[in-house]
């Protein structure tokens, strides 16, 4: 028999939220009864901490948020357990060697102020992402040039843009030489020609931090089941026991021989978690 869950990491966007940006309701449910039944629930995102607080509030009970892909690990209330940032000098080092990708650019510092995420445009950004753009509007600061922000380390440097631009700026990013320096981690949402590339701190991923977490919690991986739906989910699908992978998923994704739920669309995670529950 498969071990009982005792940890239960879930991805926010394209898993917990549905195509509208919302938790269905029976997502909701299914997170509640958890929690009820003695799982720890932990959201594990790509967004960075603030973020993603109005979503982990919505669940109605307090837990833990490891966000901007494992850089930052806190608590509803702000309390912090891990903050892995990304050294000045390697993002210098980033910057100078993808000058050609600085409108795609964002930097983003573990502040709640302006200048949390520091561009120096919007222009472009603003066409391919202008929704998060204009929810984020209090935090954005426009810095020319953009060193000039790095006054302290950033959680990351994020590159967005079309699906192909991005493939480009993966290229210059392995050519560049920073392998030992930093991860780099692709987030891909085919249906809306979005790519995200995030650079962080070399060894920093979902994967890395669920795993800090989960000994700190004493749990073991066997019991830790992971729901994700994207490139920057494959770490922490990799580490945890149990991984789920969404239907709405890369079919490159689904190769990996992982268990697959229905789509976000489709309450996917209550699917997920009401079989681990044996409901």
């Amino acid at each position: 028999m498969k071990p009982a869950i005792r940890l239960l990491a879930v991805d926010i966007d394209g898993t917990l939220l549905d195509p509208g940006f919302q938790i269905s309701p029976a997502n909701l449910e299914a997170l509640q009864r958890a929690h009820q039944a003695s799982v720890e629930v932990v959201l594990v995102t790509g967004r960075r901490h603030t973020f993603a607080l109005p979503i982990a509030r919505q669940l109605g009970f307090d837990l833990w948020l490891i966000s901007s892909n494992g850089a930052i690990t806190k608590s509803l209330s702000g309390e912090l357990f891990h903050r892995d940032l990304l050294p000045a000098s390697t993002a210098r080092k980033v910057c100078g060697h993808m000058l050609g990708f600085r409108g795609n650019t964002v930097l983003t510092f573990d502040v709640e102020t302006r200048g949390a995420l520091v561009l120096e445009s919007d222009a472009e950004v603003r066409q391919i992402l202008g929704r998060w753009l204009g929810k984020n509007a209090d935090f954005v600061q426009l810095v020319v040039p953009l060193e000039d922000a790095l006054t302290t380390d950033p959680v990351q440097l994020m590159f967005c843009g079309a699906i192909a631009r991005m493939k480009e700026a993966l290229t210059a990013l392995a050519a560049g030489g920073f392998d030992s320096e930093i991860t780099v981690l692709r987030t891909e949402y085919a249906h809306r020609d979005l790519s995200i590339v995030d650079v962080l701190n070399q060894g920093c991923s979902k994967g890395h931090a669920l795993e800090r977490w989960s000994r700190h919690r004493g749990i073991a991986r066997e019991a830790i089941m992971a729901i994700g739906d994207n490139y920057n989910d494959v770490e922490m699908l990799e580490f945890a026991g149990r991984p789920v992978l969404m239907g709405n998923a890369a079919a490159e994704l689904k190769q990996n021989g992982w268990a697959v739920t229905l789509s976000n669309a489709e309450s996917g995670v209550a699917a997920a978690v009401e079989e681990a529950l044996g409901r």
